[in-house]
């Protein structure tokens, strides 16, 4: 048995069957977005032993539907949020170093428009944006002429003026699979498709039941904490699957985004203000496209699934139109998605005015078994809000390891900033049979991984069958092995967007395959024999 062939999904199984029921693991991390990704492997590199469970697909819900960007939060200025907005701008550019290849500065045109906020204003929010963070890598705040600026040849001829300022573009989805990756190899235990059903503290610890939901397979886990970063469902985990009354409430607000054909030619990105007092981003998407959002919408159901509904994309169509030259309409969206915001629930009177901090409860009673739980977030925060739970836990666990992420690389991430250009000429000329839209895609997917993905090919036949667009059987068999891809959604919309350039035809040909090339594999049962 060549064990090392199966993905990290399998190995898990395999290693929470033979220890269920002798091992007690320090942490069992409860979600497998960015949050309880970004938890798990902290705890893990700092010598914790650490299960994460996740009842879909890493990234699955709220972490892979974001506007996809490192950024401090402009807006939140308005409402005072010095604290957050600092320590996001700080975590740009510790970010930035840490992925390269899935993270890269982007420059955003903000025009100025009558009757909205004034121009002394936007100059002073700039000024603190460009201050609080002690920025060093990202470029600063400058003025344009958009009647001389390419970024203003697309817009209508009324925006005169605009500033241009810096934030940072990163592929999110594929942010929470290198950070459970990086967890896996640490030593932490990743299981996916593996929901959590009842946990009950004995003493001091957890017993927990999880299910596979694939097998439906049950089995028991203990650990000396749960921490619960369940994102939307972290009220549901607490009340319903540990059966104490949730400390805190969480804000469902639901964020819908559309993708149309590109609006524009140049790579900057542009921010609106609206009337209504929120902003909309326009972003270069995927080289042929532009991604327009977003909106803010309470969204109370969690078993409703969140879907871009006809009146926000309307609603996101109309606002961009008041900007652009050319309108864009709903007939125009190729594409559109929608995640659930947990927010910590403040009180604000609007979701737009909603808090996007976090809140860490942790209940550590003596004697019993401490539950930590994460409320609220946002993706910029991610490693920070990990290092906020570890110092939580010190108490806890005292023989722990130091703070680490902050100088450490994802999977990938081996190059310096200003080198991943160099990598992709690199690249290109290892492979020269393949065109270089497709190698600069495969270098801002996998960075230094890449060799690893394309092996020894030396040729497009020795990248096996071809599913469409640049996507290959080698490219397909590293997902599956490697990043816990099981279906043809969690390649096309999560691992990349090649949804995006494939036909309706070619996507049923990669779900076959899949299902077929499973199908293939071992059972459990035979591979634990």
């Amino acid at each position: 048995m060549r064990a090392l062939e199966f993905s990290p999904n399998y190995r898990g199984r395999i290693s929470h069957m033979s220890r269920r029921s002798s091992q007690i693991h320090d942490l069992l991390v409860v979600g497998g977005g960015v949050n309880g990704c970004g938890i798990a492997r902290d705890a893990v590199g700092r010598g914790l032993s650490v299960i994460l469970c996740e009842k879909g697909d890493l990234g699955g819900a709220t972490s892979s539907s974001s506007t996809k960007l490192f950024h401090g939060g402009l807006r939140y200025l308005e409402y005072y949020k010095f604290r957050l907005v600092r320590e996001a701008l700080v975590e740009r550019e510790i970010l930035l170093n840490a992925m390269p290849h899935i993270s890269w500065p982007l420059r955003f045109v903000l025009p100025i428009q009558k009757g909205m906020r004034p121009s002394w204003l936007l100059r002073l929010g700039l000024f603190l944006y460009d201050s609080l963070g002690g920025r060093k890598l990202l470029p600063g705040t400058r003025h344009l002429d958009l009647s001389r600026d390419a970024a203003g040849q697309p817009l209508n001829v009324r925006y005169k003026r605009a500033f241009e300022y810096s934030d940072c573009w990163v592929d999110d989805s594929r942010l929470v699979v290198l950070n459970a990756r990086s967890a896996s190899d640490l030593g932490a235990d990743v299981m996916v498709r593996t929901r959590l059903v009842d946990a009950e503290r004995l003493g001091d610890k957890w017993m927990a039941t999880l299910e596979d939901s694939q097998t439906n397979e049950r089995f028991i886990v203990s650990a000396r904490c749960i921490v619960n970063a369940a994102g939307p469902w972290v009220a549901d985990v607490i009340e319903k699957n540990l059966r104490i009354e949730s400390p805190a409430g969480v804000r469902l607000v639901r964020g819908s985004h559309i993708v149309v054909p590109s609006l524009f030619d140049h790579d900057k990105a542009y921010i609106f203000q609206n009337l209504d007092g929120r902003i909309i981003f326009a972003i270069p998407y995927e080289d042929e496209f532009t991604l327009i959002g977003t909106t803010d919408v309470d969204h109370p159901d969690l078993n409703e699934k969140p879907v871009c509904s006809d009146q926000e994309a309307e609603y996101l169509c109309e606002t961009v139109s008041k900007y652009f030259d050319a309108p864009v309409s709903v007939s125009d969206i190729v594409w559109r998605y929608s995640g659930v915001r947990p927010l910590y629930d403040d009180g604000a009177a609007s979701a737009s005015s909603a808090t996007r901090d976090y809140v860490i409860n942790f209940s550590d009673d003596a004697g019993c078994a401490p539950l930590l739980n994460v409320f609220g977030g946002k993706i910029t925060t991610y490693r920070r809000l990990a290092e906020t739970v570890l110092k939580r836990l010190y108490p806890l666990f005292p023989a722990m390891g130091s703070p680490w992420t902050a100088e450490a690389r994802l999977p990938g991430g081996m190059i310096p900033v200003e080198q991943v250009g160099s990598l992709i000429a690199r690249f290109q000329r290892a492979y020269p049979f393949m065109h270089e839209n497709m190698v600069r895609r495969m270098v801002r997917t996998y960075g230094t991984d890449t060799t690893n993905v394309l092996g020894n090919a030396r040729s497009e036949i020795q990248l096996g069958t071809h599913f469409g667009a640049t996507l290959y059987e080698a490219e397909v068999r590293w997902l599956i092995e490697r990043e816990w891809a099981l279906t043809a959604e969690d390649v096309l919309w999560r691992r990349t967007k090649l949804g995006l350039h494939l036909s309706d035809t070619e996507k049923q040909g990669l779900a076959d395959w899949i299902h077929a090339y499973l199908s293939e594999r071992p059972s459990v049962s035979n591979m634990v024999a």
